[in-house]
């Protein structure tokens, strides 16, 4: 029934497009070389970065074992002992809250004459854990042993029970300091849903803390790292920036967990883990055990953005929790503690290694700064209560980072009293960045391409932080990303660019999803413990950010824009660098429509253009982990004559046209 309505409501005028002879009907589309309209900012398509739907722990973060630190709410989740008739008292969690606040809580398990299989405790990682025959792994934990010495087991174990990979460590007696160890083995087998077996011999006792499993093909290597394949997807994107770390988890459901970016800095033993945000949000996808490690922390963040070229663009709380939640706010006279946090992280980015924070990266890792240009005050956040905190926030940065471009909420929608309130105060305050969101149908996206072509030219700039369109309704479980959404999402996009001048920065969310623990879809990247691809909708995001271009020039189809027109949606850049001129072209109808494509404003093209081209007939088709690239770009050639080109549109289909200057 969807999928009739958006045909009958999108399509109808392309129904009739046929000529008495039944050919398509000629489409000419001037593009103007000479008339640029505006300056395309690097930063212009970036991707948005939030710890939903396991996109950090159980995700990017490739740590293995969950709850490492045994600070869940349930402290041995994820954990259990075995044997299950070992006595009572043998495995006992301990609490050291008044000396160690941010990891308080440690294992103890008791040891009489224990042998090997005796005593033990047995992870399940997250949904499993995804093993890689004839890769390392790099098992750690932090023990502490009052008595004799003992010794340690880990095992990799298959769901038989099987052992794929093991080592021993000898852990010394009589320290009565907490020690770190670290050991390698390699697995003998592939599994998707392997767990972590830790057995023991010995007499007396152990602490334990922080137990750790890694794969050793991070990204870059680094141990404790990312994972290689999903961070590369980010990469092969060209990202201008990367949004982070929300979205929603930067309010918190109240403000005792909101995010606090210093507690996610420093060694990740001393990191303060809390709950996620996600973890019972939606009834349909309980997520009790959704956590936060912060393995993945702010210099992590800095530093993936730093690796694939983008920018960072870090989200604050602004001193309110999330409005759909508790919605607590901090007393005005209580704010300034966050303001400074705001501040602080100028420092932690951009700071001298003399400084407080600059020393903190530097002691990580990086001395040289990362070059921090722009962040977000609050996410989402609307009505007087945020106006009025963000003007204490912008007048407190701007006065000590001038340069310092700030992005400010315009709520949950695009449109309605909310919207209108806070774009009209944003406005008033000569913000410098508003970030508008749009999770609506397809039909809006097709209908809203032109949304900016009549936006103010000078004033507060555009970022188009989140979107995406959902095949049913937003949040709901049905959502796909299939060809329709993504398909309208490419002409939208061609509006967010034949704008520059007043978008300056766009990212589709949320970016990535886990298999087996998502709450929210659709999603730009899906992965499971193994295995990850990217979906139609990625394969959009991807040719708009690597052909972005520098300017934005003229393509007109009788004098007017391209925005919908028979079912056809356009824009055209030129990239100074590669001396290329780029045209992007979509066609949402069902039909094949013949295209002439005349360039002016050019002394000559090169003999040959290149048509590179994501199409499919059925707008339900999905990307999957059996088929990855059932929806995904294709190449081909396309000859110019007389500064033209020729070309048959197919059905369902957006085009990106690239063709050499001479």
């Amino acid at each position: 029934m969807y999928k009739r309505k958006f045909l009958s409501a999108v399509f109808a005028a392309s129904l009739s497009l046929a000529g008495a002879n039944g050919q398509p009907v000629r489409n000419i589309f001037t593009i103007h070389a000479n008339q640029v309209k505006a300056e395309v900012k690097p930063t212009m398509w970036g991707v948005f970065f939030e710890d939903i739907n396991m996109g950090a722990d159980g995700g990017i973060y490739a740590e293995l074992v969950k709850n490492r630190s045994f600070e869940f709410y349930k402290p041995l989740m994820g954990w259990t002992v075995v044997p299950r008739q070992v006595p009572e008292g043998t495995v006992v969690v301990q609490n050291r809250r008044e000396s160690n606040a941010a990891n308080p809580r440690y294992l103890h398990i008791s040891l009489v004459n224990a042998a090997r299989g005796s005593v033990g405790i047995t992870n399940e990682g997250f949904r499993g854990m995804g093993i890689k025959k004839g890769m390392k792994y790099d098992f750690s934990v932090m023990y502490r042993v009052p008595g004799t010495d003992v010794k340690l087991h880990a095992e990799l174990v298959n769901p038989k029970g099987e052992k794929i990979g093991s080592a021993t460590l000898n852990l010394p007696g009589n320290t009565g300091t907490w020690k770190k160890q670290r050991i390698s083995f390699e697995a003998t087998t592939t599994e998707q849903k392997a767990k972590l077996s830790i057995w023991f011999e010995g007499n007396g006792g152990v602490d334990l803390d922080m137990v750790s499993l890694f794969p050793q093909d991070t990204w870059k290597n680094r141990p404790g790292g990312m994972r290689a394949d999903m961070v590369q997807l980010l990469a092969d994107m060209k990202p201008g920036f990367i949004r982070f770390p929300g979205g929603c988890i930067v309010e918190g459901h109240d403000l005792a967990t909101r995010y606090q970016w210093k507690k996610t800095v420093g060694p990740v033993e001393d990191r303060q883990l809390i709950v996620n945000r996600w973890n019972t949000e939606f009834a349909h996808k309980p997520a009790p055990d959704y956590f936060q490690s912060f393995g993945l922390g702010f210099f992590e963040y800095f530093q993936i953005a730093e690796d694939i070229g983008a920018e960072p663009l870090p989200i604050l709380n602004c001193g309110m929790a999330c409005q759909f939640n508790t919605a607590e706010v901090v007393p005005m006279d209580e704010l300034q503690p966050y303001v400074q946090d705001a501040l602080d992280l100028v420092e932690f980015a951009n700071g001298d290694v003399k400084t407080k924070w600059g020393k903190i990266r530097a002691d990580m890792g990086h001395p040289a700064p990362f070059n921090l240009k722009m962040m977000g005050i609050g996410n989402e956040n609307w009505g007087p209560q945020y106006v009025e905190r963000l003007k204490i926030f912008t007048k407190a940065i701007k006065d000590k980072y001038p340069f310092m471009q700030l992005v400010n909420s315009s709520g949950t929608d695009p449109n309605g009293d909310r919207f209108d309130y806070l774009n009209g105060e944003l406005r008033k305050m000569n913000a410098d960045i508003i970030d508008e969101h749009y999770y609506r149908r397809p039909e809006w996206f097709l209908q809203n391409a032109s949304r900016y072509d009549n936006y103010p030219r000078t004033g507060s700039k555009i970022f188009a932080g989140e979107y995406a369109a959902q095949s049913d309704r937003t949040v709901s479980v049905n959502n796909k990303n299939n060809w329709q959404t993504a398909l309208s999402e490419a002409a939208f996009m061609t509006g967010l660019e034949r704008n520059a001048d007043v978008v300056a920065m766009a990212s589709y969310a949320p970016l990535f999803a886990h298999a087996e623990g998502w709450q929210w879809t659709p999603d730009l990247i899906w992965v499971d413990n193994l295995r990850s691809y990217g979906t139609p909708d990625y394969q959009v995001q991807k040719l708009f950010s690597l052909y972005k271009g520098t300017d934005v020039i003229a393509m007109l189809q009788n004098n007017e824009v391209v925005a919908g027109k028979d079912g056809l949606y356009g824009s055209a850049v030129i990239d100074k660098k590669t001396k290329e001129i780029i045209v992007k072209i979509v066609n949402s109808s069902d039909k094949p429509q013949e295209a002439s494509f005349a360039f002016e404003g050019v002394s000559k093209l090169a003999p040959k253009a290149t048509v590179t081209t994501i199409a499919s007939r059925d707008l339900e088709q999905l990307n999957s982990f059996d088929n990855p690239l059932a929806v995904s770009p294709s190449d081909k050639q396309a000859e110019v004559k007389n500064k033209k080109i020729g070309l048959v549109i197919s059905p369902y289909s957006f085009s990106v046209v690239r063709v050499k200057m001479l």
